[in-house]
């Protein structure tokens, strides 16, 4: 998330009303519904996890074990079976 100077993209009688509610301080304004973005989205990181749990799911499909699976990607065994159960649940 970045932060962006009020005075650059808000009418002044704007910034005024809300100096009446905070000042010098850092104010998040969520987004509307419908356009927030998911975890991971705008970064890239959420397609880096999915491709990591797609490879994954191949190694176990080929035989290697949780516990091998957990070392592999360095992840707990706990977390590889969420990622392997979660992936059989959609079917």
């Amino acid at each position: 998330m970045r932060y962006i100077n009020a005075a650059a993209i808000l009418p002044e009688d704007l910034i005024e009303k809300l100096q009446d509610f905070v000042q010098g301080e850092y104010l998040y304004i969520p987004a509307k519904k419908g356009q927030r973005k998911n975890w991971g989205e705008v970064s890239g990181y959420r397609k880096e996890i999915d491709k990591r749990n797609s490879e994954i799911m191949k190694a176990y499909a080929s035989g290697s074990t949780i516990e091998e699976l957990a070392e592999a990607f360095f992840l707990s065994i706990y977390t590889i079976r969420k990622i392997i159960y979660k992936d059989n649940a959609k079917g």
